[in-house]
């Protein structure tokens, strides 16, 4: 399988038995480029280590004190005296006439007589009376046992017809017109009209007298000045400081010699968790796995490379 850590160079604690006695001597001659206290057992990678920042705080001149010029303006006062401008007086006013309205019923034509004509009337009587007297007429027979003649074989027969009635109607006079006397009463009729109630008079009235107050201003007190100062005011800022630089350093990652494919699984659905995508979970370390890991590293500031136990760590996976 590829290997979990960087491309930077990865050196065993316990070097491989095919390894080549000079690249031995090489590495143990030059202990400035091997990890420092390194444990047989575990693997080392050199890895980018970010700068690291702390926020202090700061206390900063916001404004410098300053001198306020303070003018009190004078005091005045107000007097009032009333004083009168037109003198009292009276004047007369007419109380107009009262006028009332009344009611009063008033003859308007005299009672009279007069002589009118009553028609005749008249009632209608109805009477039956006969249309057709009683007669006899001849009429053909229809039986053959009425037969009078053997030659000709006609049957007749004497029929009796009764009268006939029918109403008609008739005016009758009742009463015969006449003339006669006729009492016509008097016509009244109701009119109103204004009547005097009260005539006019005069009357008497008083006109008081016309005041007003006149107000003037005076000094009480004159207008003063003072000085005020105004202290500097700071204000708390928080600025980034660097506190060390970042550098590349030794770092124990996994590598091929104590990773196993169970625990590469392992990272792979932590990643997975954490919304970073590392490719199938299926624990072989390749690029897409390799990508996550880098950017899982950056957003959390910890030291970029391999898979450092700071990494599993962040991850929640054991060493």
């Amino acid at each position: 399988s590829a290997p979990v850590s960087a491309p930077a160079r990865t050196v065993s604690a316990a070097p491989s038995a095919r390894a080549s006695m000079g690249e031995e001597q090489a590495l143990q001659g030059s202990t400035d480029l091997l990890p420092p206290n390194a444990k047989p057992g575990e693997c080392y990678a050199r890895v980018f280590v970010p700068p690291r920042y702390e926020t202090v705080e700061k206390q900063v001149l916001r404004s410098d004190s300053f001198d306020t010029l303070a003018i009190k303006p004078a005091e005045f006062d107000k007097s009032s005296s009333e004083v009168v401008v037109e003198e009292a007086s009276f004047r007369l006013e007419i109380v107009p006439a009262e006028y009332e309205w009344v009611e009063e019923k008033i003859e308007v034509s005299p009672e009279y007589t007069e002589l009118r004509k009553v028609p005749a009337k008249y009632e209608t009587e109805t009477e039956k009376i006969i249309d057709k007297p009683a007669h006899t007429v001849w009429k053909k027979g229809t039986g053959i046992v009425e037969k009078v003649d053997n030659h000709t074989g006609e049957t007749m027969c004497l029929v009796e017809v009764p009268a006939t009635y029918k109403t008609v109607t008739k005016k009758v006079l009742k009463t015969p017109a006449r003339i006669e006397r006729v009492t016509v009463p008097a016509a009244h009729k109701t009119v109103r009209r204004k009547v005097l109630k009260t005539p006019p008079t005069t009357r008497k009235v008083e006109i008081p007298a016309k005041t007003t107050t006149l107000t003037k201003t005076v000094l009480v007190k004159p207008a003063s000045e003072s000085r005020e100062t105004t202290p500097a005011e700071f204000q708390t800022v928080k600025q980034t400081k660097l506190v060390t630089e970042g550098a590349m350093d030794w770092r124990a990652v996994l590598c091929k010699t104590n990773a196993t494919r169970g625990k590469i699984q392992r990272i792979q659905q932590a990643l997975k968790d954490e919304g970073y995508n590392p490719g199938g979970v299926d624990g072989s370390f390749g690029n897409q796995t390799s990508v996550a890991i880098k950017q899982f590293q950056k957003d959390q500031g910890i030291a970029q490379g391999g898979i450092t136990l700071e990494t599993l760590q962040k991850l929640g996976v054991g060493a």
